[in-house]
């Protein structure tokens, strides 16, 4: 977790967004492969995906990526290529803006990408938590990877990271804190952005974003979910259900 917020302020609405293809218009772990020989990655290294779990297979490319004279800083200034989705940085600064809206990421990604992403944009003070797979720079400057944890409960989610669970906990956390959401909305794109999504109320909103895997799941399904579906193609649609739709929009603080 990273950036934990301390503030008791009465926030009535708290967002939820993924990370890639949802605020940055990329898969920030595959966009690093252009930075390997020829962009490519050997088949040994391949091989070490699973879908139960992404962290091993990237675990596997940062060190390859070592071995191959990569430095911690062709590696940052490579993620600084990737375009935000457009109109994600507006509603970002509009919801904090606002106020009345909590905002955290929840990402299978890991924190170094992210923090570095979303510092450098000057948008990181938008977001009261991240809540990622842990990485850092070590001393030989190869870039390590943990697990954010370890679940057997969820097999909607991969073993490393289950946003449902995740998003649950805040949640319970900020509960007992005395903030209780009128309403969470959950803004994503992927086949793991699933699983919160099953966990909302009717009170509450899906943002899946369009021809995407989430919107392509609750398309087959659409009464699978009890929270209000909403799907988007920039952020502008987002904010025009955020803060201009009543049912939506925070109680007066």
């Amino acid at each position: 977790r990273c950036g934990a917020s301390t503030t008791k302020g009465m926030k009535k609405h708290l967002v939820v967004f993924d990370f890639d293809h949802t605020i940055i218009d990329e898969n920030s772990d595959l966009y690093i492969r252009k930075l390997a020989p020829n962009g490519e990655l050997p088949s040994e290294i391949k091989e070490r995906y699973s879908p139960k779990g992404w962290t091993p297979f990237m675990r596997a490319v940062f060190h390859f990526l070592y071995d191959c004279q990569v430095q911690p800083d062709d590696i940052l200034d490579c993620l600084l290529e990737i375009n935000f989705v457009d109109g994600i940085i507006d509603l970002l600064k509009q919801l904090h803006k606002a106020g009345g809206y909590e905002v955290i990421i929840i990402s299978d990604s890991n924190s170094v990408f992210i923090e570095h992403i979303m510092q450098a944009s000057g948008v990181r003070p938008l977001v009261h938590e991240i809540f990622t797979n842990f990485a850092h720079f070590d001393a030989n400057g190869c870039l390590q990877i943990s697990e954010y944890h370890s679940q057997n409960w969820c097999q909607l989610s991969s073993v490393n990271l289950c946003k449902g669970a995740i998003m649950e906990e805040f949640l319970d956390r900020r509960r007992r804190q005395g903030v209780d959401f009128d309403h969470v909305s959950y803004v994503g794109d992927g086949n793991n952005d699933l699983c919160p999504c099953l966990r909302l109320r009717t009170s509450d909103l899906v943002f899946p974003r369009l021809d995407y895997p989430l919107a392509k799941l609750l398309n087959k399904d659409p009464g699978r979910v009890k929270a209000r579906v909403s799907p988007w193609r920039s952020g502008l649609d987002i904010a025009d259900v955020l803060l201009n739709d009543g049912v939506a929009a925070p109680a007066a603080t």
